[in-house]
């Protein structure tokens, strides 16, 4: 599975965002292939990930994208462990 986590420019959400997602993939045990990357908004492509991570006010513009996950913070590690494990059943926690 590929997750891209994106945002308006692409540089410091984006990448703070796909730092948090590995975190918690670790915590959560997942041990199936995960490719976590991060992009902008304008440089995301429908078929570039099987799921988008975006903050809300960005949410909308990407959902021609396929599968967003509209997060409320970047932060919210409890949120994004909340959207991990409905995409991974199967992990530990």
């Amino acid at each position: 599975m590929k997750i891209l986590a994106i945002c308006g420019s692409g540089l410091g959400s984006s990448f703070v965002l796909e730092l948090k997602i590995k975190e918690v993939l670790k915590e959560l045990g997942v041990t199936e292939e995960v490719e976590v990357e991060h992009s902008d908004l304008t440089s995301a492509t429908r078929g570039m990930a099987d799921v988008y991570f975006a903050t809300r006010d960005i949410a909308d513009a990407a959902m021609s994208l396929g599968n967003v996950i509209s997060l409320t913070s970047i932060l919210n590690k409890e949120e994004i462990k909340g959207h991990l494990r409905a995409l991974f059943p199967s992990t530990r926690l």
